[in-house]
């Protein structure tokens, strides 16, 4: 109960506006995948290997945020890529393919 009556201070705010979480979880739950996944990098093989992982997740991260259906993507760049220049690589990263995509009306679904 002691412990309690002293975090009543901290407390206070989120009483006082709703909009204020009293607990953390959505950030916790949100950043799970790459918790799990800095494990998984101990086991990849090889350096190579936990990289090219890394890379991956921070594709399929952004592609997440921007809204962009990761196999949608992926699918295309792979189907693109060996014709692409190597000098516009950059166009095939996620927010460059999702606003070329927009842009285009071509974004499938």
């Amino acid at each position: 109960m002691k412990y309690a009556k002293d975090q009543l201070p901290r407390l206070k705010p989120c009483f006082a506006d709703g909009r204020i979480e009293v607990d953390n979880n959505l950030i916790e739950n949100s950043i799970r995948p790459l918790a799990l996944g800095r494990k998984n990098y101990l086991f990849a093989g090889s350096h190579a290997g936990a990289q090219r992982a890394a890379m991956l997740y921070s594709f399929f991260a952004s592609c997440k945020r921007l809204g962009v259906d990761p196999r949608n993507w992926l699918r295309d760049v792979l189907e693109r890529i060996a014709d692409h220049p190597v000098n516009r690589l950059e166009e095939l990263l996620p927010h460059q393919w999702a606003m070329a995509n927009a842009h285009a009306g071509t974004e499938e679904e």
